[in-house]
């Protein structure tokens, strides 16, 4: 794996509050306030009562993340259709006290509903709403100076002018191509963009679009923003509607597993209902495809599928009954991969890229630090002659650059072998000499153009 050192008492506080906390929009009112047909409200309403039996209007409420005025003409509803009635009072004889139960009918109804689309929870919002929170956080909008880029990377050793590229690149709002060979860092680099990203969103629960639910909300990915203390409770309670979650810009990794198919819409045959793909789930962040051109299909057909989205800012997804509907795409792409752009892409491709940053092997001052912090993070002495020897005996005699990744992947070793004589690891030419053949061995070199700050 690729990786660059990194002192973990410097990582950035991931709980830290956010400096600009999003505003969610307001909360219905109404039913016509929600956007959503009544019929598909009251089939929620039956569902909900089915899984939870006798609820209160409250709890209803709660479960649905809609108001008791939307609830209440829904109760008025089911009743006078006789799908559900009043089961038990309480002793205070108001409305909040009431509990409801469905029917003989309405637990019918409540089975077909739940066969047709078992999607139960909190009411989704409507397509053209998703679409407009998700403009009005745009991450395009975002900025980034140098100092903050700085800070976020923290002791993490980086060449300046690469670190200058990728925050210029954050800036942009646009699609990155991060490539060298590997264990150049790349992977590490691309990831810890995620902790450049500013500001809150709003994600909804999920969406309704064509008549079908897509569940958006990942609580993996999408993690909740802090909204500033209160006395006696951990966060603030983001004022708003309740079918929206307050969370951070999101950041989604994939990989080799990557593949055409995972870019629609998912429809889950047992559940009836779809999920969202994960760049619709990176939307106001970073969606970052590492290791391109491992993928199970081919480089050209996947780097095609981003043509009109990175373009337009927009996509297109489809429902398995046809239907198709435009979303948005405001993303960062961050594209990693050891090949070199011109060997995955043509030029109507390359062009849509606003940056392509090349990681190459690092100059020695770089490696020294890497290698005394990675000495430090595995509780081995350092050793300025026994790092002299591997540069001059191992590196140069057999022409192998300075990457990112070896100062760990040796002092492992070391550290490894110590272990197993029961001894201090120590940094010495015999150890490091032993550490270099067993995982050298058998490695064929590769080549590695270029030097740092390309």
């Amino acid at each position: 794996m690729d990786t660059l050192a990194l002192d973990s008492e410097s990582r950035p506080d991931i709980n830290a509050p956010c400096p600009a906390p999003a505003v969610l929009p307001p909360a219905p009112l109404t039913v016509a306030q929600t956007g959503l047909p009544f019929l598909f409200l009251a089939e929620l309403a039956v569902k909900t009562l089915f899984l939870g039996g006798l609820l209160r209007i409250t709890e209803l409420s709660a479960r649905m993340k809609l108001g008791i005025g939307v609830i209440e003409p829904l109760i008025v509803y089911l009743r006078a259709e006789r799908l559900c009635e009043i089961s038990r009072a309480g002793a205070t004889g108001t409305d909040a006290d009431v509990c409801y139960k469905l029917t003989d009918l309405g637990r019918a109804r409540g089975a077909e509903f739940l066969a047709r689309c078992g999607y139960t929870g909190p009411a989704p919002v409507t397509l053209e709403s998703y679409g407009d929170a998700v403009v009005a956080r745009s991450v395009a909008a975002m900025h980034i100076g140098r100092a903050a880029v700085q800070a976020g990377f923290g002791q993490v050793v980086v060449p300046p002018a690469i670190l200058d590229q990728l925050g210029t690149a954050m800036n942009s709002g646009r699609a990155m191509f991060i490539h060298g060979p590997a264990g150049s860092g790349k992977t590490f680099l691309a990831e810890r963009l995620a902790e450049l990203l500013t500001g809150a969103i709003a994600v909804p629960y999920a969406i309704y679009a064509g008549g079908e639910v897509i569940q958006m909300y990942d609580p993996v990915v999408h993690l909740p923003a802090e909204t500033g203390p209160v006395p006696g409770l951990p966060f603030r309670r983001a004022a708003g509607d309740a079918r929206w979650v307050h969370c951070r810009r999101p950041a989604v990794l994939t990989g080799g597993e990557l593949s055409l198919d995972m870019l629609d819409l998912k429809f889950d045959h047992a559940t009836r209902y779809y999920q969202a793909p994960p760049h619709l789930k990176a939307n106001n962040g970073i969606f970052i495809i590492d290791d391109l051109g491992r993928q199970r299909c081919a480089p050209a057909d996947l780097l095609n599928r981003w043509i009109v989205p990175m373009d337009r800012r927009v996509d297109f997804l489809s429902l398995h009954t046809g239907y198709k509907f435009e979303v948005p795409f405001d993303v960062i792409v961050v594209f990693s991969s050891n090949l070199p752009p011109a060997e995955l892409g043509d030029g109507a491709f390359l062009r849509r890229i606003g940056y392509k940053i090349h990681v190459g092997p690092l100059g020695e001052d770089h490696y020294r630090r890497i290698f005394i912090e990675a000495c430090a993070g595995l509780g081995i002495a350092w050793d300025e002659e026994a790092f002299d020897w591997l540069l001059k005996e191992r590196h140069a005699r057999e022409d192998r650059p300075l990457l990112a990744c070896y100062p760990r992947d040796l002092l492992s070793q070391v550290r490894d072998r110590a272990a197993y004589e029961g001894v201090p690891p120590e940094l010495t030419p015999d150890s490091l000499d032993w550490a270099w053949n067993n995982f050298f061995t058998g490695v064929q070199q590769a080549p590695a153009t270029g030097t740092e700050g390309e």
